[in-house]
């Protein structure tokens, strides 16, 4: 019987940054959403020093994917080695490291390997995984260097804000309230159409079109993933001009016991302003700090106008 064929590629980038600065990227995988354009999320489910186990969503080949990693990191020689603990077809199994050389004190080369077992050997599902692995190394690698290069003026682009409503009622309702997204257009008054599918259970796509405060509207584009009852996390696909990433969650927390039946509806933000953008959507005079105030302002009186419809189906749920 003939072994399983393993494939190797690698990718690789000089970044204009110093080495540990690059390094601290990779490790930092809450950040990965809003850096990698192929991370829907990422979460740690045991972490240590020098070894850690993660989860991650991201897009491949336009397809929505899972996998837990083992990941050990190597702090000293900035390496981080990786492999899939359960991979999803078409990958029969996959692992890989991140290697960043320093070049100079501002100057870094980073490598990215991967090696790779296709589901029965099968030519075709090798050449999707190779396709998938060349996009989003690519994509990848090229948003490590400008997070990397840019990361004195990129923290004025980046912001996250939260808002939160108390409530009395069913927490599950107000939960489900925000599952059913696609029932949006006749519940929320700043959705003119939504289109959701859930093809795999807990991961939906949204496509969604929102009225703005002066009459006009845009299109977005979201994968979400569901935590049922306790929260939803999403990263938009497709984004206003005025933003390069977003980001964000709908918590859900019931009241602790003792306390009035009821619970609090959190909505959290995380966005990366598109500064090219900022005059074209803005006027000729607006600045980074208007567009700041601006997406907060917009993506605030959205969420909290959802957040409250959701508390009112919850209060009529439970009465």
């Amino acid at each position: 019987m003939a072994h399983p064929v393993t494939h190797h590629t690698e990718h690789a980038i000089t970044v204009a940054a110093g080495a540990r600065r690059v390094f601290g990227l990779i490790v930092d995988i809450g950040r990965w959403p809003e850096t990698f354009p192929p991370t829907v999320h990422a979460e740690h489910v045991e972490r240590g020093e020098t070894e850690e186990r993660i989860r991650i969503w991201a897009t491949a080949n336009g397809e929505v994917k899972t996998w837990t990693s083992h990941r050990l990191l190597d702090r000293e020689g900035l390496g981080v080695r990786f492999r899939q603990e359960v991979s999803q077809p078409p990958v029969a199994a996959m692992g890989g490291e991140w290697i960043v050389e320093p070049l100079s004190a501002t100057e870094s080369r980073v490598r990215l390997l991967h090696d790779f077992r296709a589901v029965d050997d099968d030519p075709e599902k090798t050449a999707w995984i190779r396709r998938a692995i060349d996009h989003n190394s690519a994509a990848e690698l090229a948003a490590l260097r400008t997070a990397a290069e840019q990361a004195e003026t990129r923290a004025e682009l980046v912001l996250t804000f939260a808002d939160t409503v108390e409530f009395t009622g069913d927490v599950k309702a107000a939960y489900a309230f925000v599952d059913e997204a696609g029932r949006w257009p006749e519940r929320l008054p700043h959705v003119a159409r939504a289109a959701l599918s859930e093809e795999t259970p807990g991961v939906q796509t949204l496509e969604m079109e929102t009225r703005t405060a002066d009459g006009s509207s845009h299109t977005t584009r979201s994968v979400r993933i569901c935590f049922p009852h306790e929260r939803i996390v999403y990263k938009q696909l497709v984004t206003p001009a005025l933003m390069t990433a977003h980001t964000g969650a709908w918590l859900f927390r019931e009241h602790g016991e003792g306390e009035e039946p009821g619970g609090s509806v959190t909505s959290v933000h995380t966005v990366v302003l598109n500064e090219e953008a900022v005059t074209e959507v803005l006027g000729p005079d607006a600045t980074v700090a208007d567009a700041r105030a601006f997406v907060r302002g917009a993506l605030s009186r959205n969420s909290t106008v959802t957040m409250e419809h959701a508390v009112a189906h919850a209060r009529r749920d439970g009465d």
